[in-house]
């Protein structure tokens, strides 16, 4: 039997038994829910999807629909033809479809759409003449003829707006809705001949050529620029494809009883319950989404339409109900009849995300584990960004009012396309994106801005569901600026703002300012954060520590709920002004004692920073790694500090340039650092386990309740007896003060498994070592065989070929690094049961990475302070994920 590539809707929920995820992995999370509603006897116009796996075999058969796809195609037109009783391309019954992408995971404006499909000359006076409105025939035809030509034949819609702006201008009106049959009939004949002029031949009249192209274009829309992108930030496999849904059409824009909308059965933004969203009359679902005209709040429908919005109201509470989630739906009102045409699980903010997953708990929706599962542990970053300083918002005037879209506060300089915020971004400036309306070509350069502010769009636009994804303010709507794109410029409040000046937005309010706003940063540990956050430690199993240097980051650190420090880099220490003098003293030594005595100066610098680190953490652990960057990171480049470190030494100028150039290495990376120095240098060694014994006594001593244990790790070992040769300095340099304190003290001595000879030798290292932590930074490169710092120069062409689908540095390689990882704690484990292993790389701070280390049986991950909260919740997520 072949392989089945397309369900009509009505098929769908029994074809898989009601399983919600092979639904979703097959269909499509758009086509799962089109089945879903069909079941459960909503009204959805019907139609067929298109299977996920028949968009990877388009691409595994070289971008082509294959012959048994096609002809599987035929087969479910008829089907969907004798559904509805019309046909494509009728003279007396019309069939008109839309055509969507629906990928698994939800991917809003990333990729295509096409409605009004199977229109040509002859059906639009068939169905101006059945409808007996020839207005709203010729706009479908017009709508329809530029979506094909921007989405299926890439001419771009610029030339089609255009026109458009033409026709009004010479028709003296504002809205698209106030051009006549006969302006559109025009507008339709001058599209037709964009079209032809632009490629070159006539626009398709075949529906189901037209068809064909459209399911196409859908499948080339996966493999985008802006859908890669979106990938990439959101861990959606290039391998899932997306599916296509075939649906015939329902019309919001045939009259003043009809409409369209957008609605969420909780706020995206807020998480409060009630009906949330937008409605247009006399429109079709792109004006909504793609913010041409300012929509009403769906609150309004109710006088326009009481019935079908009396009907949505049961419907969003049906759907609430059964997807135990807050919905996203799309839906028309044709003459008065609701018709749904899309749910699925509602993008939402972090704050939106836990104040539902709370109150679904509380209402008895869901248990904790599931509360804790739908929320995107990535999305908790956008708790922990700053807000407007509350005195300095108070004395500020705002010059305008939008839409407040997504929360958060956003200052910087204004810039007014998406490719001008990527240049600026990259440079580190803040920016203000200021825009008519976003379109999914923007992404990128959304991603680069501090806040977005359109002029058109409600808070279901392009640019506010994007935004609320990314956690990036944003304000829309503002219908008080005047814009001049073409010349950068807007006028707002009769004062002109041009590219560079200054804007602050406020997403929570809608308030925008013509001034720079500081800003403060957030308090996430209260109130629905503070619960989501004790749920997630009742249910991981790994702990959560950070890396940190200074107190005031280990501060941090312990308020978003680590569990001590899983990496603290004592190199980022010496870089400090007042102490760089003494470091490079050592350096430039040319004698133990000389390098003894510089050291000294170093020590208590040391103590003092460890000591301020202990006391950070109330007992907790932290483990410490000895010097790890080569030495000529440490030496002056800058010729007057070159003198001055020769005058401070008593040497000629000339020695020390000789000392810098012998330091210079070709392969630095993998050159005299780590445990090697400790091997070459002795005394670096004895200075710093001095260093933190020292302080871990004296903070000891004025704690007795707690339990200080000092972890001390040892960086860059490759071989079992470099690491015993330094492990026996630090012991013995550390039990000669133990004892000589008189404190029972106890320590760890550990390392840093970056090398892969250290995963492949680990049971021989781990005979030795209290623990094994993974630095998969440098774990990375040395697998890999590339530099972290100039992978950037050929990684983009290996994502755009799909070599790569994410990278490596950024997210686990789990095949390769993880294969190596796994190994070491099984050997190191089986060698030493005692032995407790942790991640300290980026890694430490990325979901899917975390998952993986819990598979494989970690004890810890440590990251950044301001993804422990991150880490805590992906943490229990993976625990959560392993007991199922």
């Amino acid at each position: 039997m072949s392989k089945k590539f397309l369900y009509l809707f009505k098929e769908g929920h029994d074809a898989f038994g009601g399983d919600q995820t092979t639904m979703k992995n097959t269909l499509g999370g758009k086509g799962a829910g089109l089945a879903e509603m069909t079941h459960a006897g909503m009204p959805v116009p019907q139609g067929f999807t298109i299977t996920t796996e028949a968009c990877t075999k388009y691409y595994e058969d070289g971008r082509k629909i294959n012959d048994e796809i096609k002809a599987q195609i035929m087969e479910y037109i008829a089907k969907m033809e004798e559904i509805t009783g019309k046909k494509f391309g009728d003279m007396e019954n019309p069939l008109l479809v839309s055509v969507r992408s629906g990928a698994r995971a939800s991917m809003p404006g990333m990729m295509d759409t096409i409605l009004n499909l199977g229109l040509n000359e002859q059906v639009v006076h068939v169905i101006a003449e059945k409808s007996n409105n020839p207005r709203w025939a010729w706009d479908c035809y017009r709508r329809f003829i530029q979506m094909f030509s921007d989405v299926v034949m890439e001419v771009g819609k610029k030339y089609f707006e255009k026109l458009i702006d033409a026709m009004k201008e010479k028709k003296g009106v504002t809205f698209d809705t106030e051009l006549t049959a006969e302006d559109l009939h025009e507008l339709a004949n001058q599209f037709k001949a964009e079209y032809k002029n632009q490629l070159g031949k006539d626009f398709p009249d075949d529906p189901k050529e037209q068809l064909f192209a459209a399911i196409e274009a859908v499948f080339r829309s996966w493999d985008n620029p802006r859908a890669n992108i979106y990938r990439m930030d959101h861990d959606i496999p290039y391998s899932w494809g997306t599916a296509v849904n075939v649906q015939m059409m329902a019309f919001g824009n045939m009259g003043d009883d009809c409409g369209t909308g957008v609605a969420f059965t909780r706020s995206p933004a807020t998480g409060s319950k009630g009906l949330f969203g937008e409605f247009l009359t006399n429109a079709q679902g792109e004006d909504v989404v793609a913010g041409v005209r300012t929509p009403m709040p769906i609150t309004e429908m109710e006088q326009k339409f009481p019935e079908a919005f009396k009907q949505f109201v049961e419907v969003c509470q049906t759907l609430e109900n059964h997807y135990h989630d807050m919905q996203d739906m799309e839906f028309t009102v044709e003459h008065g009849k609701l018709y749904m045409l899309q749910t699925r699980n509602g993008k939402r903010t972090a704050a939106a995300a836990i104040k539902i997953a709370c109150d679904l708990i509380d209402e008895g929706m869901i248990s904790e584990e599931e509360a804790l599962m739908q929320i995107d542990a990535k999305s908790l970053d956008m708790l922990l960004h700053p807000t407007f300083d509350a005195a300095a918002l108070k004395k500020a005037q705002p010059v305008g009012k939008g839409i407040a879209a997504s929360p958060g506060a956003a200052a910087g300089t204004i810039v007014f396309t998406a490719e001008d915020a990527v240049v600026h971004g990259k440079r580190g400036e803040k920016v203000v994106l200021v825009r008519l309306e976003t379109s999914p070509e923007d992404i990128e350069g959304m991603k680069y801005s501090q806040g977005i502010l359109t002029v058109r769009g409600g808070q279901t636009s392009h640019a506010a569901v994007v935004a609320r994804g990314m956690g990036t303010c944003c304000v829309s709507g503002c219908g008080d600026i005047k814009m001049d794109e073409e010349n950068k410029c807007f006028t707002l409040a009769g004062k002109v703002y041009h590219e560079g000046d200054v804007l602050s937005l406020d997403g929570s309010t809608g308030n925008i300012y013509g001034e720079l706003i500081p800003t403060v940063p957030a308090d996430p540990n209260s109130g629905y954060f503070g619960r989501i956050m004790e749920l997630a430690d009742k249910y991981k199993t790994m702990g959560v520590r950070t890396n940190a240097d200074t107190p005031k980051d280990a501060k941090q650190a312990a308020a978003f709920g680590a569990q001590g420090i899983g990496l603290c880099r004592t190199e980022h220490m010496f870089f400090d002004p007042a102490r760089i003098g003494a470091f490079r003293e050592m350096i430039c030594s040319e004698t133990v004692a000389e390098r003894e005595a510089a050291l000294a100066k170093i020590e208590p610098m040391q103590q003092a920073d460890f000591e301020g680190l202990f006391e950070a953490l109330d007992g907790h652990p932290d483990t410490i790694r000895f010097l790890d960057p080569p030495l000529h990171e440490f030496v002056p480049t800058d010729e007057a500090d070159i003198e001055a470190l020769a005058k401070t030494q008593g040497k000629s100028v000339a020695y020390i340039k000789q000392v810098i150039n012998d330091l210079h290495e070709f392969n630095p990376m993998m050159g005299h650092r780590g445990c090697r120095l400790t091997v070459t240098y002795p005394e670096i060694g004895v200075m710093q386990t001095r260093a933190i014994i020292k302080a871990a006594l004296a903070v000891q001593g004025r704690h007795p309740d707690w339990q200080v244990v000092p972890e001390i790790m040892i960086p860059l070992v490759g071989e079992v007896k470099e690491y015993k040769f330094v492990k026996n300095i630090v012991v013995k340099t550390a039990d000669e003060l133990i004892a000589a304190s008189g404190v029972a003290l106890k320590y760890e001595v550990g390392t840093m498994i970056e090398i892969p000879r250290a995963a492949l030798t680990a049971d021989e290292i781990a005979k030795e070592a209290d623990f094994f932590c993974f630095g998969t930074n440098d774990l990375t490169q040395m697998t890999f065989g590339f530099s972290r710092d100039d992978a950037g120069k050929f990684l983009p062409a290996y994502y755009a070929n799909k070599i790569y689908e994410s990278d490596p540095f950024a997210r686990l390689d789990t095949i390769g690094v993880g294969k190596l990882m796994e190994m070491a704690v099984k050997l190191g484990k089986a060698a030493n049961p005692k032995l407790h292993c942790g991640i300290c790389g980026e890694h430490g701070g990325d979901p899917s990475s975390i998952e993986f280390c819990n598979e494989i049986g970690l004890n810890y991950v440590s990251c950044s302070p301001y993804r422990v909260p991150i880490a805590r919740l992906s943490a229990a997520q993976a625990a959560i994920k392993a007991k199922k």
